[in-house]
């Protein structure tokens, strides 16, 4: 994920000489990358696993852990709470929770709130971060978020019925308008709260309910500080295309610990805000509070991972500047986790993954690998389609890459819709790769050569009851290509694999008519091949069959005896199939060794035929033999006659 840090806010807890510059740079060394810093803010793209750092608080904390390994000082001021007073119940909310939807539930009244435009300052930081300012409520809430990374909402106390709330799971079918005005239809799984009368009042974590919703006369305040199942929030989230910055953070899973800190700062800035007053307890269901994690492991396991040897002294600051707690007894060593690290540190691996960033990769030794570089394996899984595909651009083809989703228009039949899809163009799962492959062509139209574009790649079959069948295909698509040349590269591959493809016209759909070969190995339909009704040549095999078809090579020792060769002439009625011609005259004399189709000219055929016997030289009268026997034969069968 991408946040906006400015620098102004950062400083408020990084107390540093260091310049922007500086920061940048050394930050992105060891810890999350700033991919620019300009006009104070900085882009920094912040991985999955470290949600700890997706605010101005966590990038401060990770940069003074990190600055002084520069020699540039630098220290975190954390901000410091006052004491609250947290109970399991209070007199102005009724509670009841789902523990397993919301780890930390936690709420407090504020009273005789003003609603009023937001200070310059907060307005300022809310804009460099890329929220728009409306009131000093709503701003409260996003800018406690962006500080602190822990997501706030609030209520209008006075529209929550009964003064009731009840979190649970949300049934299939229910509804509810959140604050964008937009109806959502539940699929069931949700996190939802409901109030006294039994209406949804707030689809947890993703968005406020519009009928609770904060307006220009709403006086008490509710606000409402939680952690939720990362797992619920996520499908909700995916499942309604509503991507809210507060489920981004959620769906990570965030520190309950962290409560504590929002809820405090939330306070202050409601007091300083918007004048308000709030009541001296504040609920707190939390029946599981974290617990400290402990990992062990010793400096020999740090020095075997590392390379090289890191003093104790040089461990511990690292360790402590992230905030963990360290204990030594001679080499082993005890770490215990902070709450916000908990998520992402499990095993002894990841204390010394936190030793190496810190102390920088650019210090561990760095060796090549030497010895002879290892043979592929022979039995890859990936070789024969490796060998498809150079053959094919070896024949001046152009692999192409296309999506697995596709829009409506792209399937036929009981194609498997997702549920969740990021847009109309991205709905099903292919069941072909020709609509992928037309489309590619037709994005090179302005090519003025004819052209060859092919893809190796899955489809999803459907299976009743089970996942979907993921088959590889190769598929290919000419443009501008004589149909004849087309065949000659396809039966050209085959040739190249040694395999042997029977080709049988069958019509189908999408194909001109009369212009498609269903094409078979070994008893088996492997595919496709023919003359699509936009005039392109396309075709389609089974890659698991091809390479199932495969033959060993047999050798056949060249003759001694030279061949007599010469060049026949026929004409034959229109639609007659060259290729039946060309197996009748292999299959006329065992003295024809080699067939060639040569030259066409309208209805005339030039074939290439080889006289050959494996044990003398052939006179003329006995090629002359066999000649008038092919040719009478293509006479009878075909209707051919023989031009002089």
């Amino acid at each position: 994920m991408d946040i906006l840090i400015p620098d102004s806010w950062l400083r408020d807890f990084l107390k540093t000489q260091a310049t922007t510059k500086q920061i940048s740079e050394y930050l992105s060394l060891c810890g999350p990358s700033v991919e620019k810093a300009e006009n104070g803010v900085y882009s920094i793209e912040v991985t999955t696993n470290r949600v700890d750092v997706a605010s101005v608080y966590g990038i401060a904390r990770e940069a003074a852990a990190i600055l002084p390994q520069f020699n540039l000082k630098a220290s975190f001021s954390s901000i410091k709470t006052p004491s609250l007073k947290f109970k399991g119940q209070v007199s102005y909310l009724d509670a009841k929770v789902d523990f397993k939807l919301c780890p930390r539930f936690t709420a407090v009244l504020i009273k005789n709130v003003k609603i009023k435009d937001s200070p310059d300052w907060v307005k300022e930081r809310l804009l460099a971060v890329g929220v728009r300012p409306i009131n000093n409520v709503v701003d409260i809430s996003n800018y406690v978020m962006h500080e602190l990374g822990q997501p706030v909402h609030t209520f209008d106390y006075n529209k929550i019925k009964g003064a009731k709330m009840i979190l649970r799971e949300g049934r299939s079918g229910e509804k509810l308008t959140t604050l964008d005005g937009k109806l959502h239809t539940l699929k069931g799984g949700d996190i939802v709260i409901e109030d006294g009368s039994g209406r949804l009042i707030d689809l947890a974590g993703i968005m406020g309910g519009e009928n609770s919703a904060v307006d220009e006369n709403s006086k008490n305040i509710l606000l409402f500080v939680q952690t939720y199942n990362p797992v619920n929030i996520r499908a909700t989230s995916m499942s309604l295309a509503q991507r809210s910055e507060a489920a981004v953070l959620f769906e990570k899973g965030l520190d309950p610990e962290l409560v504590t800190l929002g809820m405090a700062r939330g306070i202050e800035l409601f007091v300083k805000l918007t004048g308000g007053r709030p009541q001296k307890e504040i609920l707190d269901i939390y029946p599981d509070p974290y617990k400290p994690k402990s990992i062990s492991l010793d400096l020999e396991f740090i020095k075997a991972r590392l390379g090289t040897e890191i003093d104790k002294k040089k461990i511990d600051s690292i360790l402590k500047s992230l905030g963990f707690e360290t204990s030594w007894n001679k080499g082993n060593l005890q770490v215990s986790v902070p709450s916000y690290r908990a998520s992402d540190m499990s095993i002894p691996e990841d204390v010394v993954e936190e030793i190496a960033r810190i102390y920088g990769y650019r210090n561990l030794p760095s060796e090549l690998m030497s010895g002879a570089l290892p043979e592929p394996p022979s039995d890859s899984p990936f070789l024969f389609e490796t060998e498809v595909k150079n053959t094919l651009k070896g024949f001046g083809a152009v692999e192409v890459y296309t999506f697995s989703l596709v829009p409506e228009n792209f399937v036929e039949g009981n194609a498997l819709k997702l549920k969740n899809p990021l847009g109309s163009d991205s709905e099903y799962l292919r069941t072909s790769l020709m609509p992928s492959l037309i489309a590619a062509a037709n994005e090179n139209l302005g090519e003025k050569e004819p052209f060859h574009l092919f893809e190796a790649a899955n489809v999803y079959l459907p299976q009743k009851g089970s996942l979907p069948e993921e088959k590889m295909m190769l598929a290919g698509i000419f443009s501008d290509t004589d149909f004849r040349e087309a065949r000659g590269v396809v039966e050209g591959l085959f040739a190249e694999f040694n395999l042997e493809g029977k080709f049988n016209p069958e019509e189908s759909a999408h194909f001109a008519p009369s212009r498609r070969l269903v094409v078979s190995m070994s008893g088996r339909e492997i595919g496709q091949f023919g003359v699509l009704e936009n005039g392109k040549v396309y075709y389609e095999f089974d890659l698991a069959l091809l390479k199932k078809s495969l033959k060993p090579r047999s050798f056949r020792a060249s003759s001694k005896y030279p061949p007599q060769i010469e060049d026949i002439t026929l004409t034959f009625p229109e639609k007659t199939k060259i290729g039946e011609v060309i197996e009748s005259i292999q299959a006329t004399d065992k003295l024809v060794s080699e067939v060639e189709l040569k030259d066409i000219y309208k209805y005339s055929y030039t074939f290439r035929v080889w006289y050959q016997h494996p044990a003398k030289t052939l006179i003329d009268i006995e090629v002359e033999k066999v000649r008038d026997k092919l040719t009478k034969e293509l006479k009878n069968k075909f209707g051919a006659i023989v031009k002089s």
